[in-house]
């Protein structure tokens, strides 16, 4: 009789479904705090930027353990991982599916399966991986469970018809002769038998979907006595230990103090294995690590004591090294520069790490760890093309680096085309929108000009419309502020990526221009009072500026230099208005994202702990005027 044994299992879901609450539930249900522990809501979103945006994006794992809630007795422990919910962050979900045995497919009992929820599933069933249906939310007082319920089990039924796997295939019809779980993670409490929309489950606790998770997903392959397999699915860090490998046991067993080879995966492919000891094993029990001195096939530890260990690589047995497979995920969609500030304001902006060696150091760091960025040369040397899955995972690259100190200049993001049968071809995207009835108009618009195509459109009943879109990547970029202004902040969009089609053309994503300062200077209240009707501005009086920083948005399609640091000539004459209050308009703050979008295609964004700025890429107006000339002149050579 084992005395331990293992439940793998992801939780995975759209944005907001509420993973990361269920996990809390589970958590605090399981007694991982201690009884006087100061409880935190979504205590696995860790990070700065994880709490301030509300999502999850990077993935993690946590440990619940069941005293003698195993067969015989035993005591069973639910390995669980919280993946990320937004697409940009698929790269985590697919190494999580890496770990486990087994999917738990959370639905809004409102919203119902959206693009990520698509995305998600589809992964798990390739991998046919056993898939639990839980809805949860089902105390919203918009709530529609029988719509949600019929919704996921037609996914599931159009996701299988597309794989063509049988073993994917047989995973669906599994998943859809399991009984669904309706929750509320809020209230901990979770049951099988449906309650009325609106109202909380039956069951007093989560009991049910424990009872059910270990009935149904299966219990790790494995054979604790055979040769060592373990595989690397993540990476972290600690002052005292250094890089930790997060490791799952396939084979055999892992100790404290052990002689292992370690396999290695190369860039160029290839691999090479060394000889290495575990210094130190961690095992998690609920949010925390603790030392052990021993872990068996099934579980997920931490080891340490290996400085250059990586995603992907194996630990195995000295005297028979056998490799895992490598774990490999989709390729990037979205590309941008990142360099060195090159502006006049360099090192001005309260930054600390400003040379190109710095920033390298940092995005070839960043390459350990996420196993969905690409990071590649450029033919400058001071700065380097990032390729990622969607825009928020570049922002949050950059942002994260701003306040670690770096001084960066970022510029526009771009698709990454590919060329099949001599055609270029460029990343395609599924959109999903939710807007109230008003907007369905403005919408339809908006997405039209972006070349987006309209699949299905269908109305709840509740005064909202819901229209499934075709649109390109690209077309997307800069799309999400316009999409709040035309829907007063009401509307919600969701996208997954939906493969690569030929190039579809021109598309004109932004319609308004640039105010642009014309020399260096400090901005006045005169000049932003005399230049008010030309635009909204994005600074305010005092503010130091340089000639080619971007100072304001221009309603009409052209750039404007401006000159934003006049001064108001001083006489010894009055005027009958001179006792006159005149106010300004409150300049607009461009957070990162909404700079990033805001960029034309010869501008750039200038990052910095203490600064945003737009800025043109060319400063001068005449090295401008020169570019601007010889793209004409080629586009003239290119028609003849």
């Amino acid at each position: 009789m084992a005395l331990t044994e293992f439940r793998n299992v992801a939780i995975v879901a759209h944005v907001d479904h509420g993973k990361t609450t269920l996990v809390d539930a589970m958590l605090r249900q399981s007694g991982a705090f201690d009884e006087r522990a100061e409880l935190v809501d979504r205590v696995m979103d860790s990070g700065d930027l994880e709490r301030e945006k509300g999502i999850t994006i990077l993935a993690k794992n946590t440990s619940v353990r069941r005293l003698g809630a195993g067969s015989g007795g035993a005591d069973l422990v639910f390995n669980i991982i919280d993946t990320p919910g937004h697409a940009d962050f698929g790269g985590e979900v697919e190494r999580g599916l890496n770990m486990v045995d087994g999917v738990v497919l959370l639905i809004d009992s409102s919203e119902g399966p959206l693009p990520q929820t698509r995305f998600v599933l589809r992964k798990a069933l390739a991998a046919s991986l056993p898939v639990i249906i839980v809805v949860n939310k089902t105390d919203r007082p918009d709530a529609r469970i029988d719509e949600v319920v019929e919704d996921a089990q037609d996914l599931l039924i159009g996701l299988a018809s597309d794989l063509e796997d049988p073993d994917a295939q047989a995973a669906a019809e599994r998943a859809l002769e399991l009984p669904v779980v309706f929750a509320s993670g809020r209230a901990g409490k979770a049951s099988t038998t449906q309650p009325a929309n609106g109202e909380e489950p039956a069951g007093e606790n989560l009991d049910e979907l424990f009872a059910l998770l270990y009935d149904v997903i299966p219990a790790p392959r494995g054979d604790a006595d055979a040769p060592l397999q373990a595989h690397v699915t993540n990476l972290d860090a600690s002052n005292f230990l250094g890089r930790i490998g997060l490791v799952r046991i396939h084979n055999g067993r892992l100790r404290k103090g052990q002689q292992v080879a370690w396999i290695h995966n190369l860039p160029d492919g290839g691999q090479e294995t060394k000889s290495v000891r575990i210094s130190e094993l961690l095992a998690t029990k609920g949010v925390e690590r603790m030392p052990t001195e021993e872990a068996v096939a099934g579980d997920i530890v931490a080891v340490a004591g290996i400085s250059d260990i990586m995603i992907g690589d194996t630990l195995a047995d000295p005297e028979n090294p056998v490799a895992l497979p490598a774990i490999t995920v989709d390729q990037p969609a979205i590309s941008m520069t990142i360099g060195v500030n090159t502006s006049p304001l360099a090192g001005r902006n309260g930054g600390t790490k400003l040379t190109a060696r710095m920033v390298k150091a940092r995005l070839d760091q960043e390459l350990v760890g996420n196993v969905s960025l690409k990071v590649l040369d450029t033919e400058r040397p001071d700065d380097w093309e990032v390729q990622g899955r969607g825009e928020m995972a570049l922002s949050i690259l950059v942002e994260t680096m701003r306040r670690e100190g770096f001084e960066l200049t970022v510029g526009k993001p771009q698709v990454v085309t590919q060329v099949i049968d001599g055609k270029v071809h460029e990343p395609m995207e599924h959109m999903t929108i939710d807007v109230p009835e008003e907007y369905l108009g403005a919408v339809t618009q908006l997405m039209a000009a972006r070349k987006g195509r309209m699949e299905q459109m269908g109305n709840h009943g509740s005064g909202w419309v819901r229209m499934e879109f075709r649109v390109p990547a690209r077309g997307l970029i800069g799309f999400r502020t316009t999409f709040m202004t035309e829907t007063r902040g009401a509307g919600i969009a969701n996208s997954e990526s939906a493969g690569y089609e030929p190039w579809v053309g021109e598309i004109r994503s932004r319609h308004t221009g640039s105010l642009v300062a014309d020399r260096a200077g400090k901005a006045t209240a005169f000049a932003l009072l005399s230049l008010a009707d030309r635009g909204d501005f994005f600074i305010e009086p005092t503010s130091e500026v340089y000639e080619g920083v971007v100072v304001g948005e221009n309603p009409r399609s052209e750039d404007m230099d401006v000159n934003i640091t006049k001064e108001k000539k001083l006489t010894n004459m009055r005027a009958a208005s001179s006792d006159t209050t005149e106010t300004l308009q409150r300049a607009r703050n461009l957070t990162l994202e909404e700079a990033m979008e805001f960029c034309a295609g010869d501008e750039c964004v200038e990052v910095g702990p203490e600064a945003i700025r737009v800025r043109k890429v060319l400063l001068t107006a005449n090295e401008r005027a020169k570019s601007r000339s010889k793209s004409k002149s080629r586009e003239q050579q290119s028609v003849n």
